[in-house]
């Protein structure tokens, strides 16, 4: 069972427990709240989410409108999916690469910050193999690293695909933190140096020392305006609920205001290659 559905049936179990708490059948429920009787069948048994709207009238049809708060937070939670890594990667990396294809294949505008790592889309295919191999012996995973590699070039394509628009932030600290060879980090930063100027690719560096309306918490994507993803150590968060998304793309437009682009952008990027010939 995945996270995201056994959060739904925890909050179906609390509203089936609050109905029969006030005596009332399925088919009664309904009739109460003009529904049929399918939904609240649904609903209970984890089948539908009960949306705001569905859990207010379900508190105020059992009597019980003082756990409509309590009611909101769970389903706050079935919003707010919970995707654990030991779950997601426990046959290793190449199928999560996959649902990130279908992820994107399913978006027109990206927009995203990663803090201290190149982002995927940009990534060569040993850089990758490196963040791949390194995160399965971290995770005591299996190593699916080559499958992995070839769907995160897949995934790439799509960066080329008219119709799509890509809006990258990247940290200057990333172009310095080298989990990898030295070679293998040169090559990197040559093919983040080519993006700059990609068409529909808008990629901006916030270097070290700018001022920023609002610091740079952690990595995360964003994905049209439907969803944001935010990585953990112990899993991803899947954000879909309306404020949310607002509050993380305010958070990207106010880093944005600090990015370099364009030719400034790409000398943040060749200083940082320079010193690799220095190290």
């Amino acid at each position: 069972m995945s996270d995201f559905q056994e959060t739904r049936q925890i909050l179906g179990a609390r509203l089936s427990e609050l109905r029969a708490e006030s005596s009332l059948e399925g088919k009664d429920l309904a009739a109460k709240l003009g529904w049929q009787p399918s939904k609240v069948s649904r609903i209970q048994n984890g089948k539908q989410t009960a949306s705001a709207h569905d859990v207010a009238a379900w508190a105020a049809a059992v009597g019980r409108p003082d756990v409509e708060p309590e009611l909101q937070g769970l389903r706050a939670g079935v919003e707010m999916k919970h995707r654990s890594w030991r779950r997601q990667l426990a046959g290793g990396h190449s199928e999560r690469q996959k649902l990130a294809i279908r992820e994107t294949a399913a978006t027109t505008l990206v927009r995203a910050l990663e803090v201290s790592r190149i982002p995927g889309l940009f990534q060569t295919r040993d850089y990758a193999a490196v963040i791949f191999d390194s995160n399965a012996e971290f995770r005591e995973i299996p190593s699916t690293t080559e499958q992995a590699v070839e769907n995160r070039m897949r995934r790439q394509e799509m960066l080329y695909q008219p119709g799509k628009e890509f809006r990258f932030l990247v940290c200057e600290a990333a172009l310095y933190h080298r989990s990898c060879p030295k070679s293998v980090m040169a090559e990197q930063l040559d093919r983040l140096y080519g993006v700059v100027g990609m068409p529909r690719v808008d990629l901006g560096i916030l270097p070290f020392g700018s001022q920023l309306r609002r610091t740079a918490p952690h990595a995360f994507w964003i994905y049209d305006r439907r969803q944001v993803i935010v990585e953990t150590i112990t899993e991803e968060l899947w954000l879909n609920a309306e404020d949310d998304v607002r509050l993380y793309e305010r958070a990207w437009e106010w880093l944005a205001e600090s990015a370099e682009r364009g030719p400034t952008a790409r000398r943040l990027i060749g200083r940082a290659r320079a010193s690799l010939e220095l190290s």
